[in-house]
């Protein structure tokens, strides 16, 4: 009976304890941030190059790789039409 009326108590005084933490918990959410933010490293031009080098050439290869497998469908397609069609 107490765990209920301990639990009532706590949940109607919810959303006014969550109002007036709002502010600890912002500031304590921007100390966060700026923590992390600190720790951000940018990369160098060499990194970013040869980064931007791979993600090129994998495109390349994929999009030969999808052109490829398009046409081989593609013909297979037109095949059976053209079979089904007689």
């Amino acid at each position: 009976m107490a765990k209920t009326v301990a639990v009532a108590e706590q949940q109607t005084n919810t959303g006014m304890q969550q109002l007036k933490s709002f502010p600890e918990r912002t500031m304590s959410f921007l100390r966060d941030v700026r923590s992390e933010m600190r720790k951000v490293v940018s990369p160098s031009r060499a990194e970013v190059q040869a980064t931007t080098t791979v993600v090129i050439v994998t495109v390349f290869i994929f999009a030969a790789y999808f052109w490829l497998v398009d046409n081989l469908i593609g013909r297979a397609v037109e095949y059976v039409l053209r079979v089904a069609a007689k």
